[in-house]
């Protein structure tokens, strides 16, 4: 039962989904908390014979938003952020029960709140929090008309929700701990759901499309599988964990086991192209590689040391065959291919050894290394000049408060009995949206969701109408997706949102209909037009620039990412790099993130301009990941004085030829120099040592140096540089 899923794809791709649960978690708890929130305030309100259930409403909206909305970085600032999102709501319902018959002053409320929201949060993302909280109490106050003499209820239920929010986060489920070892749960099953296709692909000489892209489909998933758990992973959740593991021990080994799939993928394809798998022996000794890797349950606690033995017999067999192979006159094709699949392999395993090592050895030994940790000065952080430049938070406050504006005014004349959905939609849609280009995609999202949720919800309403027990179950189900979906997919967010709108018109109001959907669906388009339009005209951000922002982040990343593994060879400490090439794996996805909107166009990967930097940046972020995982990770490689000068005008010409690419991405350079790396290859193709001489390949070990420079060279032209070649080398 433990290992269905390596025989099972499918059940291996259900069972890897939602890395670590997260979203179930967070969907869960919020409904859960709302639902709490919701049954106790009615009890209290049924004893009391209380007239309305207006106070179960906001009780069940305070249950919701404490879990939702807390976005701090620790655990003791969410739990003070969860506290004040119910002053928050406390103040907006007093404010809007008080004001409730004095609409341009909640308009003015209304809008200084948005504006407020997004403006503070420059100093805490709490600020942002609370300022929803807000925004949403003032407006179910308005829009349920709640009596400013009943307050005290709606008080009794804020903190019945608030309460229920604290216990549900950091009672029952704070389970860091948990996701931690959920989210590396699935991050194996997938990598050993990958491993199966490979296995598939080796045994079946002629491998179909269709297998192939899922295969793809795989390994991209894999990827972000990857990224997902390192930055899940801390410290103190692995000494609850497993006693003993660092965590740059385990990033490695994650970063390992992610690059062994990728180049596992590209290597057997290019392998089958050159015919290379039609010996039996190279397919019996990859397949044996793959599997005994597999099934090496690496932090499992009954883990049985004979999995990597068999893992550690596999690769010795591997690099037996290659001896064999690069010892012949005549080099077959592909040996290169099969020397670069022996070689991550071989670190997957080594990492592998590391974490048993760590988790066997004595508790004396690990609290001597916790102490020593802790005795390391802690490095000072550089000063940095300060930006003068208009602050992100600052320019979304002003936009909001347009847009803000804006909304209103056009509520007021299309929808004067609900004008205030127009507002809710505008400030939905200008969250996390600081290019036209990411406003664009939202709103379009919501728009295209709300029509489809408005047809399907008016539908559903109209089929359970009179089944209160069974409308309040469907209500409960909806949220609970639309929660779920709301990181997946925005588009099934707004359908799942307006659904939940139509049962709970249908429950609250005695019934729906096609007018009351239509004006809904209305007072979106016009809140996403709104939103876009302030967007591209007042103190617009384009999503040129936006994503030129986030190139110069990772070409800054890649600059001290580079000079670092060139400097490993020079000096006798190796330097951990898995860090750093997450780090750059999670930039290259906010560029991605920002230019979705540009790369959607058809060819717009294969023209030149943004899309053409992106599939060029994409190479050379693939290219920084091999230069890792194809490196020797031992220490003081023995370089000769020759070949360190060589490294030293490297490392010279490629982080200065970054520094020219960033400075004229971002247009402070009109016209600059690059420098071509062609001489410096040459030179050390001709004294490097041969393989018989040593067994430092530096020619192996610098491959992918020389395909990030030429990746720069090809940005760089296309933004006018001068590609400079050294004296002697041929253009």
């Amino acid at each position: 039962m433990k290992h269905l899923h390596r025989q099972h794809v499918w059940l291996g791709r259900f069972l890897a989904s939602d890395p670590g649960r997260k979203r179930f978690q967070q969907a869960g708890k919020a409904t859960i908390s709302l639902i709490s929130a919701v049954f106790t305030t009615l009890f209290l309100l049924n004893i009391w014979d209380y007239p309305t259930i207006t106070p179960a409403i906001v009780a069940g909206l305070v249950g919701m938003l404490g879990v939702m909305i807390v976005m701090d970085d620790t655990e003791a600032k969410k739990k003070v952020t969860t506290i004040l999102i119910g002053v928050s709501v406390t103040l907006g319902i007093t404010i809007g029960s008080l004001l409730a018959h004095h609409s341009l002053l909640v308009n003015g409320m209304m809008v200084l709140v948005i504006f407020s929201a997004f403006y503070f949060s420059r100093f805490a993302i709490r600020y942002f929090s609370m300022g929803m909280a807000g925004f949403m109490a003032i407006y179910m106050s308005f829009i349920l008309q709640l009596d400013a003499a009943h307050l005290m209820w709606f008080y009794i239920g804020i903190v019945i929700g608030a309460v229920y929010a604290y216990v549900y986060s950091f009672v029952l489920f704070r389970g860091s701990v948990h996701v931690l070892r959920r989210s590396m749960r699935s991050f194996h099953i997938q990598s050993n759901l990958t491993f199966t296709i490979l296995i598939k692909m080796i045994e079946d000489p002629g491998t179909s499309g269709k297998r192939r892209k899922i295969l793809y489909r795989n390994v991209n998933r894999l990827n972000d599988y990857a990224r997902i758990v390192s930055s899940e992973i801390n410290d103190e959740d692995l000494k609850k964990l497993w006693p003993g593991i660092e965590s740059s021990q385990l990033r490695l080994y994650v970063f390992d086991t992610e690059m062994l799939v990728q180049t596992l993928t590209e290597s057997l394809r290019k392998l089958k192209e050159l015919d290379a798998l039609e010996s039996i022996e190279v397919r019996r000794l990859l397949i044996w590689v793959i599997r005994s890797l597999r099934d090496a349950d690496v932090l499992a606690h009954n883990y049985e040391p004979h999995n990597l033995e068999e893992a550690e017999k596999a690769i010795q067999g591997l690099r037996m065959l290659l001896t064999e192979l690069l010892n012949q006159e005549d080099k077959p094709k592909g040996v290169y291919l099969l020397r670069r699949i022996e070689s991550i392999a071989n670190h997957v395993l080594e990492a592998a050894l590391t974490i048993q090592e760590s988790l066997k050895a004595p508790r004396s030994e690990m609290k001597a290394a916790e102490e020593a940790a802790e005795e390391k000065p802690e490095e000072k952080e550089e000063e940095t000049d300060k930006d003068r430049s208009l602050k992100p938070q600052t320019r979304k406050g002003i936009q909001a408060l347009v847009a803000g504006t804006l909304a209103i005014i056009v509520g007021e004349i299309i929808s004067p009995t609900q004008p205030y959905w127009v507002l809710l939609t505008t400030f939905i849609i200008q969250i996390g949206t600081e290019s036209v280009g990411r406003t664009y995609m939202k709103g379009f999202q919501r728009s295209v969701g709300t029509v489809i949720g408005a047809i399907i919800g008016f539908g559903a309403a109209r089929l359970v109408s009179g089944q209160s027990e069974l409308e309040v179950f469907l209500l409960f189900l909806v949220l609970f997706l639309a929660l779920y979906l709301f990181s997946v997919s925005y588009t099934m967010m707004s359908l799942f949102i307006t659904m939940l709108i139509a049962l709970m018109y249908d429950l609250l109001l005695g019934g729906i209909s096609v007018q009351l959907m239509g004006a809904r669906v209305l007072d979106t388009i016009a809140g996403a037009v709104i939103a876009l339009s302030v967007s591209a005209f007042v103190l617009p951000k384009k999503t040129r620039d936006k994503v030129g922002d986030s190139l110069d982040e990772f070409f800054d990343e890649l600059e001290s990412y580079v000079s670092s593994y060139l400097k490993s060879f020079m000096k006798s400490e190796s330097t951990p790099l898995a860090d750093q090439a997450f780090d750059l794996d999670q930039k290259l996805q906010a560029v991605r993130d920002e230019a979705a909107s540009i790369l959607q166009r058809p060819g717009a990967l294969t023209r030149s301009g943004i899309g053409r930097w992106i599939t060029v940046t994409t190479a050379i972020n693939y290219y920084a990941k091999h230069l890792l995982a194809s490196s020797n990770r031992k220490a003081d490689p023995k370089v000769t004085e020759q070949i360190t000068a060589i490294l030293e005008e490297t490392e010279k010409k490629l982080t200065g030829n970054i520094e020219t690419l960033r400075a004229m991405l971002k247009g402070t350079e009109s016209k600059g120099q690059l420098m071509s790396l062609n001489g410096e290859r040459a030179a050390i193709e001709k004294i490097a040592p041969s393989r018989l001489q040593s067994q430092f390949d530096i020619i192996h070990h610098l491959y992918y140096v020389w395909r990030i420079n030429q990746s720069i060279l090809a940005i760089g032209k296309d933004v006018g540089a001068e590609v400079i070649e050294a004296k002697g080398e041929n253009g």
